[in-house]
């Protein structure tokens, strides 16, 4: 049998009436949540434990562990998509979604599901808080901005992003520094150690490693770089955060299992 056929057979049957699905308003209350970056909607939501609600929801798989999977899918496309719209920067976007669908492969549970679905939609909302809160930006800064982020590991110079825009380095610096208050130069610097902070981390890369990873110039530029804007050395910050995890349910931070 075809599937539209099947489809029609399906769609014929009664219990298919049967199936009332989910106010739309009240997914675009949650989405608008995310996107907005209100964190204590989204937390609600979460704990109330609205995403493993069964009632008026479509049925994608006979499997309850694999429906729910698909429908984190479906979660994690509008939410990375609606975040795009409302001003994450695209490859951030994306990478994000591509992270917690992976994850997808390590889960066997539906409670592990609704953990990853709570850490995700966390996720995306903190950073469309700090997005929301700042976000006052021209297209031409927001270029930059995903540019940056896209190629953060490589060395980044002003005359780079102009290429890329098709302006003068100079108006460039000017307009970047009017809009976010930093240099070119410090805002990219402030970027590659934010990722060098998950490095040090998440990760077991030594600081030469880190260092070269990040393009920086040698070892001990990236050692005064860190200091400078952390107010550590990254093997300090390393001692004091390499052995914590971060618990999804409590929202608190303690020692990772040995």
């Amino acid at each position: 049998m075809a599937y539209q056929d099947e489809w029609l057979l399906l769609e014929a049957e009664d219990e298919m009436d049967e199936v009332e699905h989910r106010p739309l308003t009240e997914e675009f209350l949650f989405y608008q949540a995310v996107t907005n970056g209100d964190l204590d909607a989204v937390k609600k939501n979460c704990k109330q434990e609205r995403f493993l609600d069964s009632e008026r929801v479509g049925v994608l798989s006979k499997d309850p562990v694999t429906n729910l999977k698909y429908h984190f899918v479906i979660t994690t496309a509008m939410v990375t998509r609606l975040c795009k719209q409302k001003g994450m920067e695209l490859e951030l976007a994306f990478r994000m979604s591509d992270f917690y669908i992976q994850k997808l492969d390590d889960v066997r549970t539906i409670e592990e599901v609704r953990e990853l679905h709570d850490a995700m939609v966390l996720d995306y909302t903190e950073k469309m808080r700090r997005i929301c809160r700042s976000d006052t930006n021209s297209r031409h800064i927001n270029i930059c901005k995903e540019y940056i982020y896209a190629h953060v590991k490589e060395r980044i110079t002003v005359e780079d992003l102009a290429d890329v825009l098709g302006v003068s380095a100079s108006y460039l610096s000017r307009l970047f520094k009017k809009e976010t208050g930093d240099s070119v130069s410090i805002y990219i610097r402030r970027q590659k150690i934010e990722m060098a902070k998950n490095l040090l981390q998440y990760s077991e890369y030594s600081m030469i490693d880190i260092a070269n990873r990040l393009s920086f110039s040698s070892q001990s530029h990236f050692i005064q770089q860190f200091k400078e804007l952390v107010g550590m050395t990254p093997k300090k910050f390393r001692d004091l955060h390499h052995a914590l995890r971060w618990d999804i349910e409590t929202g608190t931070e303690g020692e990772r299992e040995q």
